[in-house]
């Protein structure tokens, strides 16, 4: 039973639609709660832990399936911008599959959701799905145990290409998104968490070419999200971080979402003009 004195939505506890009736669509309109997955939904003011993802999931797993695909990354740690553009719907299976438990709920081990990610979603949340398992801790080496059992080694299906060229360094699903677009391109590969010391401090570029100068000056690409880098002080911050770094022989290109989803290819030459590299075109996503 839930306190008297207390509305549902307060509670601090994942409920379904059918608990708060009419008022639903008032309440999301409101800001008042938040949509974890397909139908079930949260106080905005509840932290995102994994123990309320895994009631989250108790409220519509059946007794005894596996959780797996998408459920089971997020399960596991993975951040849903990831994993799809939009609330997933919760996806298990009473099939045997390699498993964990985390919160009482069965989940399939971090390795074999990597690989069914990679099989299954649209590229480039595929890329980030791995890319943010390993990032929370999956070895590799599981991940390519795994792999080996599934793929043959010059496999070119779309799981062992993005298997090969995942990294657990990337720290944000834009990261990922943008290293499959300079892949995509053909571009070399390039680093990722690239320090630069100078003016008495450390900087590091989200993705760069360190190793592959053009008349001297080397190129850097940063992400910068819209959380992160879309105030006035934050753009005049990010303004005078690039000055310091040109400064130091870098040339820094910034992506923002809206460069990553489209058909137009302004990055891609931008890229392809500092390193006097034609793009692979026209984009693939």
């Amino acid at each position: 039973m839930f306190p008297a004195d207390l509305p549902l939505y307060f509670c601090g506890i994942p409920f379904r639609a059918h608990q708060v009736g009419r008022k639903l669509q008032w309440l999301l309109e409101r800001g008042e709660i938040k949509q974890l997955i397909g139908g079930v939904y949260v106080d905005v003011r509840v932290p995102e832990t994994i123990s309320l993802r895994a009631d989250a999931l108790h409220l519509v797993v059946p007794p005894g399936a596996t959780v797996c695909g998408r459920a089971a990354a997020w399960l596991h740690g993975i951040d849903s911008t990831a994993l799809a553009p939009e609330p997933f719907r919760p996806e298990w299976t009473f099939a045997e599959r390699p498993s964990a438990e985390i919160q009482g709920l069965r989940v399939t081990t971090p390795a074999a959701t990597a690989i069914e990610l990679a099989t299954h979603l649209p590229r480039p949340f595929a890329l980030s799905a791995v890319d943010g398992l390993l990032h929370a801790g999956m070895p590799m080496t599981d991940l390519m145990t795994a792999a080996a059992a599934y793929f043959a080694e010059h496999s070119t299906s779309q799981a062992a290409q993005l298997l090969r060229i995942a990294d657990g360094r990337a720290e944000s699903p834009g990261e990922s998104w943008l290293r499959l677009r300079l892949f995509d391109a053909r571009f070399p590969r390039p680093e990722l968490q690239v320090p630069i010391e100078g003016n008495g401090r450390m900087y590091r570029l989200d993705l760069g070419y360190p190793n592959l100068p053009v008349d001297g000056r080397r190129l850097g690409l940063e992400y910068d999200s819209d959380q992160w880098h879309s105030s006035t002080k934050q753009q005049l911050k990010d303004e005078t971080r690039r000055t310091e770094l040109d400064a130091l022989g870098w040339h820094i290109i910034s992506i923002r979402r809206t460069d990553l989803w489209g058909s137009y290819p302004a990055r891609e030459l931008a890229v392809g003009g500092f390193l006097c590299q034609e793009p692979r075109l026209p984009r693939r996503w």
